[in-house]
């Protein structure tokens, strides 16, 4: 570990932590800093972080060119070390969660209204692989490493009693799935399906299956369909299938991390029915469709949705918390990370791989 909980205020904060050179390389041993704690930052130990789907996106430069070397890593939970003089959310000792965003809210109207990651001002800064305004412009640093400086509005509080390895996945595969299904209104009666069933698509089919709706998944193999069936959901389909599937659903959540058929799902809506995008495939292979399709296709909706507010994803964990809707994970060293991509790629892996930072 680095000595990060002993530097003085002004100093820069030393981390350790796996990171990548370039969109080729493996990840490897490495050390940096972050900026001085400011009045209202927070240090948080990392304890756990979780590997999301996007970190591969950004470790390879799928969605755009990174910034080198990069630390990925936006489902953290840990240990508040130190806080800014005028903190008052956390102290010292408190547990605490960091998602995708880690400063940016400004008086836009989005940022008013509590819907920071929309900000219309382009000032929301990312956990990594972002150029972070409020600093200089110098890269933001994830979660595959020790620690993390915040501005404390930006990360979540967690419940001492919490098992932080579960609540890590959540700051990012539990509010990207929750907040859609929420703003549908999802209640009984709904017909929910479910596309991809990874990280995203588990979480996404028990908050749907918690709301009271009938949840089918959309799966590339059937390997999954006990734990499908488990859960309460009526049934696995192959998503190559789509379009033979005789069901019409209320809301379709697409968590689908590759191309697909936009068309052959689009047309399993109900009339007014809503697909939703949450997974984002690689530039090249997006999928698009006609847009006479959507004109004759019954007033059926095309929307898109990021991750959620700090208001709503705090929201989330308490309510996942309360009610027991926790990520199917398996614990990994820091040392695996390769390993699990190559799980993750290949489809082998199940649900959420979770790093235990104190094997860094």
């Amino acid at each position: 570990m680095s000595d990060f909980k002993n530097v003085k205020a002004g100093e820069r904060v030393p981390f350790k932590s796996y990171a990548v050179a370039d969109k080729n390389a493996k990840f490897k041993l490495w050390q940096g800093s972050r900026h001085p704690m400011g009045e209202h930052d927070i240090i948080i130990e990392i304890k756990y972080c979780g590997i999301c789907h996007s970190d591969i996106h950004s470790a390879k430069s799928e969605w755009h060119e990174g910034i080198y070397p990069m630390v990925p890593g936006h489902e953290i939970a840990g240990q508040v070390v130190a806080v800014g003089s005028k903190v008052t959310k956390f102290k010292v000792g408190d547990f605490a969660g960091v998602g995708c965003m880690v400063n940016g809210k400004c008086g836009c109207p989005a940022c008013s209204a509590d819907m920071e990651q929309y900000c219309e001002e382009g000032k929301t800064v990312f956990t990594y692989d972002c150029a972070d305004i409020y600093h200089g412009g110098e890269p933001t640093y994830g979660g595959y490493s020790d620690n993390i400086v915040v501005r404390d509005e930006f990360a979540i509080t967690v419940p001492s009693s919490a098992d932080l390895a579960r609540v890590a996945p959540l700051l990012c595969a539990g509010i990207t799935t929750y907040s859609p299904l929420k703003r549908f209104g999802i209640r009984p009666g709904h017909k929910v399906a479910i596309a991809g069933f990874g990280g995203l698509g588990l979480m996404g089919a028990k908050y749907a299956l918690a709301m009271g709706a009938e949840v089918s998944i959309f799966a590339r193999n059937s390997k999954k369909e006990k734990i499908a069936k488990d859960l309460g959901c009526k049934a696995l389909y192959d998503s190559t299938d789509a379009r033979a599937i005789g069901e019409r659903f209320d809301f379709i959540l697409c968590t689908i991390p590759a191309n697909y058929d936009l068309s052959a799902y689009v047309k399993l809506l109900k009339h007014g029915g809503e697909f939703c995008v949450v997974g984002l495939p690689p530039l090249g292979e997006r999928p698009s469709m006609d847009v006479a399709e959507l004109v004759f296709a019954g007033q059926k909706k095309l929307s898109g949705s990021c991750i959620g507010s700090m208001k709503e994803t705090q929201e989330m964990l308490d309510f996942s918390l309360k009610a027991g809707i926790l990520p199917e994970i398996q614990v990994v060293k820091a040392n695996q990370i390769d390993w699990v991509y190559e799980q993750l790629l290949s489809g082998a892996g199940d649900f959420r791989y979770v790093i235990d930072m104190s094997t860094l």
